[in-house]
């Protein structure tokens, strides 16, 4: 018969009648071909998201060899203005704490204006005027139980303060917090060996700062007037607490300190930084570590009086 079928069907390479190509017979032996094509259509559409996909991810992670990943103009726009943001922030941060620093310096310059000189580089009446105690601020003590250069030389100014007869007494005030530091006691052993009398030094153990040692001074001691010993570029923030707390004081600064250029630089520098904690210490009236009165100073001054010649 003209138009018979050449090959399997199975196999549905296609059947003739005549010259026209007929689809594949809908038999199962020949669903095949349908299915293969549909296989091949959704390969095709998943090449295509995958190709799709791998590209964003490759934009978003950058390329395989460590190069920077491409932004978007929305991702690169809302970065930038986070970084607008926090520069905004940190300038009113840094400001506000200019303005605090600022004003807490004045306030301490501003109080302890005019009290204050220099040991030895005075020639003014200001060298003789005198008060009942010296109050010795504490600082550092070595482990060997010798007192830093700067406490040194801090006890050497209220030591020469005393055999000079400016004051009859002195206060030595530091930190015993700890077991086996015991800055007190190290004053005052530094004080007896430059020939100053046991009897006429009071000790305060619990100066924990400044603004301890001059509360206690005023509240433990009671102190009213008193000359104030430490370095030079400390003596506006201690007179000022002091002064702000009712104890009359003039300070006498020790200048020595200053050929530790690099020391005395990072000093002056925390300086500013303490007269903050110092002004809100005072607005504030906080009560440092108390305790009962004492009469130490009273009876050193007792003493001095009736054996200095």
């Amino acid at each position: 018969m003209e138009g018979a079928f050449t090959g399997p069907v199975g196999g549905c390479r296609g059947s003739r009648v005549g010259s026209v190509v007929s689809q594949c017979p809908r038999t199962p032996a020949v669903a095949d071909c349908s299915g293969r094509k549909d296989l091949e259509l959704m390969a095709d559409e998943e090449a295509r998201i995958s190709a799709t996909g791998g590209a964003d991810a490759v934009a978003d992670r950058g390329g395989d060899d460590g190069s920077h990943p491409q932004q978007t103009p929305r991702a690169s726009s809302r970065r930038k203005a986070l970084l607008r943001r926090l520069v905004r922030v940190s300038l009113v941060v840094v400001g506000v704490l200019g303005l605090i620093t600022v004003g807490a310096g004045i306030w301490a310059w501003t109080v302890s204006a005019g009290h204050i000189q220099v040991a030895g580089e005075s020639g003014e009446d200001s060298d003789t005027a005198g008060a009942p105690v010296a109050i010795v601020l504490g600082a550092a003590v070595h482990a060997d139980g010798q007192p830093s250069p700067w406490l040194s030389y801090r006890l050497d100014t209220a030591a020469d303060l005393y055999t000079s007869g400016r004051v009859e007494a002195i206060l030595v005030s530091g930190d015993n917090r700890r077991v086996g530091y015991d800055e007190p006691t190290v004053m005052r052993d530094y004080l007896t060996s430059k020939g100053i009398p046991s009897q006429a030094i009071a000790l305060d153990y619990a100066g924990f700062d400044t603004y301890d040692t001059c509360v206690r001074a005023r509240r433990i001691f009671g102190i009213e007037r008193a000359l104030l010993v430490t370095q030079d570029f400390h003596e506006p923030r201690a007179v000022a607490i002091c002064r702000s707390v009712g104890v009359d004081v003039g300070g006498v600064g020790d200048s020595r300190a200053r050929r530790d250029r690099i020391s005395w630089a990072v000093s002056w520098t925390r300086e500013r930084l303490a007269t903050i904690k110092a002004a809100a210490d005072v607005v504030s009236r906080r009560d440092p570590t108390l305790g009962r009165r004492e009469t130490s100073v009273g009876e050193a001054i007792v003493w001095t009086r009736e054996h200095r010649r």
